[in-house]
């Protein structure tokens, strides 16, 4: 697809236009949003914490969607950059529920 690959060289010169148009493109469609996110957490791209900050769950009730979809769900860290990321994760989860 001649979009995709346009967006893939845009990507290098012009990083910040790319990112933000993903985003807008991914807030507004939540089924495409969540089909990537979970697409991400299946290639090991992101832990289940990242992607249920993503997609604005509990990762508690997202561990639970996904197994009702027979996503299998990986346990533990793989990596340090893993952890680094489940503990921010976590973090912005605590900081979350403290405002609301």
């Amino acid at each position: 697809m001649w979009q995709l690959r346009q967006l893939e060289k845009l990507l290098e010169l012009e990083p910040d236009l790319v990112a933000s148009a993903l985003e807008e493109l991914l807030r507004s469609h939540k089924v495409l949003c969540e089909k990537m996110v979970i697409g991400a957490y299946l290639d090991g791209e992101i832990s289940l914490a990242k992607a249920a900050e993503l997609l604005e769950e509990h990762p508690v009730q997202l561990r639970k969607k996904l197994l009702g979809k027979g996503v299998p769900i990986r346990l533990g860290v793989e990596s340090k950059e893993d952890l680094v990321a489940e503990a921010a994760a976590a973090q912005a989860i605590r900081e979350g529920s403290t405002t609301k």
